[in-house]
Parts: structure tokens; C-alpha cells; sequence
């Protein structure tokens, strides 16, 4: 079992930047693969990013946020983090991370344990 906790969400100004952190529990965290997914209202829930487990050297970023959007994993801390920059109005949503066991996957079914996910809110 894993459980997840978001922080880091907020209102930012168009071009600014956020840190979404996943604090997760338990003794395991770094053999799960963990997973950045949002929601924004009406839509369905899409992964933005993804990182290996263990040492992270494999990682996924969805093509709209490549290049602004980092995932990166720190194991003693067990907490993967969410960089944002370059914030756009079209980013406005309820981020949650997610775990699972076994290798790099982008579908929502895919993972098995999520957090109660964290509001991200930019302005134009």
C-alpha cells in the first residue's frame, strides 16, 4: 500500500512557475514508477508526465508540456516533484500524482494508487 500526498498548487500568473511535490509512505517508494496525471473540468484525465522507478533514469513528459514540465524523484525523501514553467492558462487544473509497479505507463487505468490531487490555477 502507498499513499500519496500532493502539495505545492496555487494561483501563478501567466509565464510564471510552480513545484508540485508527492510525498508518498511506506518503506518502497523508490520500486514504484510514479506518475504526474491532471484534470482540467470537463476533460479527461491525462498523464503529463511519468518517471522510472529506482533511479529515475527513464522519463515520459506529454508533448504539451515538454520543455517546461520536469519530473524528478528523490528517494531518501520519498517524494517525486513536479517543476512547472512557463505556465500557460491552458495548464489550469487538479494535478494528482499516481504509483505503480513495473515499467513506464501513460494510461490512467495503469496506475494504482492516487493522491486526492492539487489545484493549479494561472491567470492570463
Amino acid at each position: 500500500q502507498v499513499q500519496l500526498v500532493e502539495s505545492g498548487g496555487g494561483l501563478v500568473q501567466a509565464g510564471g512557475s510552480l513545484r508540485l511535490s508527492c510525498a508518498a509512505s511506506g518503506r518502497t517508494f523508490s520500486s514504484y514508477v510514479m506518475g504526474w496525471f491532471r484534470q482540467a473540468p470537463g476533460k479527461e484525465r491525462e498523464c503529463i508526465a511519468a518517471i522510472s522507478s529506482w533511479s529515475g533514469s527513464d522519463t515520459y513528459h506529454t508533448s504539451s508540456v515538454k520543455g517546461r514540465f520536469t519530473i524528478s524523484r528523490d528517494n531518501a525523501k520519498n517524494t517525486v516533484y513536479l517543476q512547472m514553467n512557463s505556465l500557460k492558462p491552458e495548464d489550469t487544473a487538479l494535478y494528482y500524482c499516481a504509483a505503480r509497479r513495473g515499467g513506464l505507463a501513460v494510461r490512467t487505468i495503469s496506475y494504482d494508487y492516487w493522491g486526492q490531487g492539487t489545484q493549479v490555477t494561472v491567470s492570463s
